[in-house]
């Protein structure tokens, strides 16, 4: 069984090898066996019944909760050979007929369907007439009332494994704490599935929260470095999605806004756009997201802090899905509580409110934290981790401690004076000595601590008392609009019994300039030639009426730009490129890649190509001076051997000081040198055919990489 199913991975998906815990996962699937999977948001889940699919008589049925969801993996399926539908309300008559047609006629490896539509009696009967491969539960947290995103008609799925006992079940999903995975997998009926959890962490992604101060000027100065790039925007209300993206658009942003109170066609457009590279930025609530198979967003921000941890991982893990650097950044204010804290009480429920208050209260709690972002996220979810991770606003730039007792106590005993009747806001007020009418209406310029604090800004204490929050000196009244109040830990402080340690601001700018420097899709000379693909990626994507991401994932390209590929050997050793993709796509591909390179190697104008060498191709030089060879080279950088023998083509092209022949017998060159004087700059297929046997592509690349620059001799 190994064998075959990594024939399938290669040769349809385009992978040369599993994640962890996928090859398991499949193999049980395939044996029958019921699965309960969480793997985080572009860890390949979808693999794990697509493949199984394959190796499954029958069809397999996959219950999607969003109409887009489905179009979109159906394209992709599509597009690599794979026969797959969706049967949703979207269809038109004559499209429905097709493809109960194909149901009946075995003319589908996979269907998609919505749990409604899964769940109507007459479609379960027209099921129980077929064979079954598997069902696979998408997004199955929304099973939970413990999930973050309750639906009701997926609670009907539990009447599936009663009805048809003997077709293994895959449950997923990105986001479900121990509590709702056991809820999970009781509601469906599935209590002997294998459990795996392959872990939380999403390592290109860089989480920053910061303290919302002026927030648009904020969102703006984030979005000016990042305008060619995707990405999503979420606000907690409608008339804040709606105000953003104007705003937004009046900055000269391509953005629009998405939620629920929009007409069908205009999210149906926004969404559309979105999905084609034809819309940047989209503002939106967190009705937008889950529905969108984009791999390449490389942002989300949210203006608003979000309701849950849970909502906060599932929406930030819809950016860079393809694997590449990515962002993630919160703007945090005390308002914002407030603000959730509304919404989640807004319900007659008393469970369900409780339930996700002590997820606020969990949200609000990592918004605070000192401590490196993704080990408190991973925690939550009880993934626990020893080391920081390098790639947060805490670890970029750790914030500076200093003896706050002084400034606590100060604010400790002007929340005294004012009677732990008002909020922050109020309360800053009075320490910094504003004259505002309230105060002076309430004499409260009358008060010991009227002015005390004027010494640091509004912003500054703003920090101040979130900590002191955090730290449970302070505790809010959300009954009461936030006002403040001391907790029994206050006292030792005001008494001057207990030292309080705070970290100063961090500087944002400098945050900012780190993230930058670990992102984006290419570097040096790999990005212009990143950019001609992704160009010719969109003309095919949009010929055939298809997403970009469906044709190649942007991860795709970038690998391409950094091996550059000569033939359809070399192309298919890309990841994400299966022989039915090559057979499709490969041609005009490997034409852009073979014009590019007559730009920059001999045969074009290399001009001053030395000056522009990436960082990746000098990192290897620098190695190659210490004598590696080239299996050596590979292994030190972690890259693909064909990725270090395009760096050295490309260094041999470049004049550098390379010795050929420490990688090319001596008596090989003259040979392939004859044969490029020859043919002069062709693919590699037709220089080699015309060569013995014993000399290989990497030999030709690397002395077609010198020919010419008096370095083969």
């Amino acid at each position: 069984m190994t064998d075959t199913i990594h024939h399938t991975l290669k040769t349809v998906f385009g992978f040369h090898q599993f994640r962890s815990p996928q090859q398991e996962v499949i193999e049980r699937v395939v044996a029958g066996e019921d699965v309960f999977l969480v793997m985080p948001t572009g860890g390949g889940k979808s693999l794990c019944y697509q493949i199984p699919a394959l190796h499954r008589d029958g069809i397999a049925i996959v219950v999607s909760p969003l109409i887009a969801l489905m179009k979109d993996q159906v394209d992709a399926l599509l597009a690599n050979g794979v026969r797959a539908a969706c049967f949703n309300s979207s269809l038109s008559p004559d499209e429905a007929r097709r493809v109960s047609r194909q149901m009946v006629s075995n003319e589908l490896d996979l269907l998609y369907v919505a749990p409604e539509r899964l769940m109507q009696p007459d479609f379960l009967e027209r099921l129980a007439t077929l064979k079954l491969a598997l069902f696979a539960i998408d997004e199955a947290h929304c099973i939970s009332q413990w999930g973050h995103d309750f639906r009701p008609d997926y609670t009907q799925l539990g009447k599936v494994r009663p009805l048809f006992p003997g077709v293994p079940m895959v449950a997923m999903t990105a986001t479900a704490d121990p509590e709702t995975r056991k809820d999970i997998i009781r509601q469906l009926g599935i209590e002997q599935a294998r459990v795996y959890v392959a872990g939380f962490d999403r390592p290109n992604i860089t989480y920053t929260v910061m303290p919302k101060q002026k927030p648009f000027a904020q969102l703006g100065a984030f979005l000016s470095n990042r305008r060619d790039e995707a990405g999503i925007v979420y606000a907690l209300s409608r008339k804040r999605v709606d105000q953003v993206a104007e705003r937004l658009r009046a900055a000269g942003f391509a953005a629009a806004a998405y939620h629920a109170g929009l007409p069908d066609a205009e999210r149906r457009r926004v969404q559309d756009a979105f999905r084609r590279d034809d819309l940047r930025i989209v503002v939106a609530t967190v009705a937008f997201g889950m529905g969108i198979d984009k791999p390449n967003i490389r942002y989300v921000v949210h203006y608003d802090m979000p309701k849950s941890v849970e909502s906060y991982y599932q929406e930030t893990g819809r950016a860079g899905r393809d694997g590449l650097p990515s962002e993630a950044l919160m703007l945090f204010g005390m308002g914002d509580v407030m603000t959730a804290r509304k919404l989640v009480e807004n319900s007659d429920n008393a469970e369900r409110v409780r339930i996700e208050l002590q997820k606020l209260n969990a949200m609000v709690a990592y918004a605070e934290a000192l401590t490196c972002r993704r080990r408190a996220l991973l925690a939550y979810f009880g993934d626990q981790r020893e080391q920081d991770c390098d790639n947060c606003d805490i670890c970029n730039d750790p914030p500076q401690r200093f003896d706050a007792s002084e400034l606590a106590r100060k604010a400790l005993s002007c929340v005294y004076r004012v009677g732990e009747r008002f909020g922050a806001r109020h309360v800053i007020d009075v320490l910094r000595g504003a004259k505002g009418q309230r105060i002076m209406d309430l004499r409260h310029n009358e008060l010991s601590t009227y002015g005390i604090g004027a010494e640091l800004s509004s912003v500054e204490w703003d920090n101040v008392f979130r900590q002191l929050i955090h730290l449970g000196y302070l505790v809010q009244d959300f009954t009461r609009f936030g006002a403040l109040g001391l907790s029994p830990a206050a006292r030792p402080v005001l008494k001057g019994e207990v030292q309080v340690t705070l970290g100063l601001p961090r500087d944002v700018a400098k945050v900012e300039e780190k993230t930058r420097r670990k992102s984006g899709a290419g570097e040096g000379a790999h990005r212009a030639l990143f950019e001609e693909l992704r160009s010719v990626r969109k003309q095919i994507a949009d010929a055939a009426s298809v997403p970009p991401f469906v044709v190649f994932s942007d991860a795709t390209l970038v690998e391409m730009a950094k091996s550059r590929p000569s033939d359809e050997q070399e192309l298919l050793s890309v990841t994400g490129v299966g022989e039915h993709k090559l057979r499709k796509y490969g041609a005009q591909f490997l034409a852009a890649i073979n014009e590019y390179r007559l730009r920059t190697v001999p045969g074009g104008d290399i001009g001053s190509l030395s000056l522009t060498l990436s960082d990746t191709q000098r990192d290897t030089f620098n190695l190659y001076q210490q004598g590696l060879s080239l299996q050596e080279l590979a292994l030190r950088r972690g890259l693909k051997d064909l990725t270090i023998v395009s760096h050295l083509e490309e260094l041999l092209a470049a004049g550098l000081d390379i010795d050929l022949r420490r990688f090319v017998e001596a008596d090989k060159i003259p040979l392939i040198e004859a044969r490029l004087e020859k043919m002069g700059a062709v693919g590699l297929t037709p220089l080699k055919d015309g060569l013995p046997e014993s000399i290989s592509y990497t030999d030709i690349r690397l002395v077609r990489g010198a020919w010419g620059k008096g370095k083969a001799m």
